[in-house]
């Protein structure tokens, strides 16, 4: 179940791959520092590149697919080896293909009506995007309310300085950020620094 797997994930480092071979090397960093999942953003030509590799050469790292929109896009993913895909959004095209392809899916919200068009598609798990802008911890407990039995993967403006309060409240099971994975950390290699970030995010995030 998907909300099994992001609960043990707790932390998903979000990237944007310059090339496969930096983006294995960086998958191995997170991992040694305890992560279990990177999510691999379709925003660049590395990308899908990137998901085969990683997911062949780092086999007990969960590979998601993010900044998926359309289902062309999911197919491409699931393709290249993608265990599981996010989105930003959604649309029913892309709610229906996920589910038709049996792959798991967080797709994103910002608002009420949209988790109400998930749950119309048989959704109960989503990505809130981007989650600071939205409305953030206020926005979260607010959902709560009428939806007590959705989980939540915040995703859009966290930082050491924020994601222990998101991943405190009772509706989150995972929060996406990429704090640990900068660009000039993986441009210059410092696979080091990537690891111990990423061992600091896991040893507090609550459980």
């Amino acid at each position: 179940m998907i909300v099994t797997t992001l609960s043990a994930c707790r932390v998903l480092p979000v990237i944007t791959a310059k090339d496969a071979n930096s983006t294995v090397a960086l998958a191995k960093a997170l991992g040694r520092g305890g992560m279990k999942a990177v999510e691999i953003t379709l925003r660049t030509p590395a990308a899908l590149d990137s998901i085969r590799e990683v997911a062949a050469q780092v086999p007990e790292m969960i590979v998601a697919a993010g900044t998926v929109t359309n289902p062309d896009e999911l197919h491409r993913a699931v393709e290249a080896g993608a265990s599981m895909v996010v989105s930003p959004g959604s649309t029913p095209r892309l709610l229906r293909a996920a589910r038709d392809a049996g792959i798991d899916f967080v797709p994103g919200v910002a608002t009420a009506s949209e988790v109400m068009q998930g749950l119309d598609e048989g959704y109960s798990c989503f990505k809130l995007f981007p989650a600071v802008a939205a409305g953030g911890l206020n926005l979260l407990k607010s959902l709560a309310g009428p939806f007590p039995d959705v989980k939540f993967c915040p995703t859009g403006g966290l930082s050491p300085a924020n994601f222990r309060e998101f991943l405190a409240l009772p509706n989150v099971v995972c929060c996406g950020g990429s704090w640990m994975v900068a660009a000039d950390l993986v441009d210059n290699h410092r696979w080091d620094d990537i690891e111990a970030l990423a061992r600091e995010a896991m040893a507090t995030a609550p459980a």
